[in-house]
């Protein structure tokens, strides 16, 4: 505080913190408007598009992510993160096991289908590509294993299928194919087929 500074203490700038918090406010925003922009117009979309979606200036984008890359990793961070928090909330709430699964699923798919170009973005630096797909394992497989535990423990699916193979499966049927193709239907079905028999 400056010297000589006698005004009430309530009514005294507090600036770093403010800052702090709009700074956090400005990078969730950030994040979720280069997703947004991400889905529909790919990774190279002009940053203007993503700063204007987010409702700040460049400056600000630059001064967050100095680089398009340091953008793309965000952004899939934060994704992987939502992701990875989600399962214990639905563990908790869905009414059962098996539902908790087939929704945490719903919103793997959500991921998986609007970020294969996140990852392409990044597959010409392999090291940042590898690091990042160990974080993407890292969060979501141990996530992932204890919805698919929790049904099993619960009879409601079979107990011998890995949270691995179970992601890359899903994985596989999220990469696509014509305009006809349904990716969340064979989803779908490959969740319902670890149904036990009732």
């Amino acid at each position: 505080m400056p010297k000589g500074d006698d005004r009430p203490a309530a009514t005294r700038p507090r600036s770093a913190p403010r800052k702090r918090a709009d700074a956090r406010r400005n990078e969730q925003a950030l994040l979720e408007a280069a997703a947004a922009v991400f889905v529909v117009s790919g990774v190279e979309a002009p940053v203007r598009e993503i700063a204007d979606r987010a409702g700040v200036g460049m400056g600000t984008i630059y001064r967050h992510f100095p680089t398009r890359a340091d953008l793309v990793i965000a952004v899939y961070q934060h994704q992987v993160e939502a992701c990875a928090e989600a399962g214990p909330a639905l563990m908790a709430t869905a009414a059962t096991p098996y539902l908790a699964l087939a929704e945490w699923v719903e919103l793997f798919v959500d991921f998986l289908t609007t970020k294969h170009g996140l990852a392409a973005a990044l597959r010409s630096d392999t090291a940042r590509f590898q690091t990042l797909h160990a974080y993407f394992l890292d969060r979501l497989v141990p996530v992932c294993g204890a919805l698919l535990d929790g049904a099993a423990a619960a009879g409601e699916i079979r107990s011998d299928v890995t949270a691995l193979e179970f992601l890359r499966g899903i994985g596989n049927l999220c990469i696509g194919g014509d305009e006809d193709y349904d990716a969340r239907r064979m989803v779908a079905l490959l969740v319902a087929g670890l149904r036990t028999p009732r």
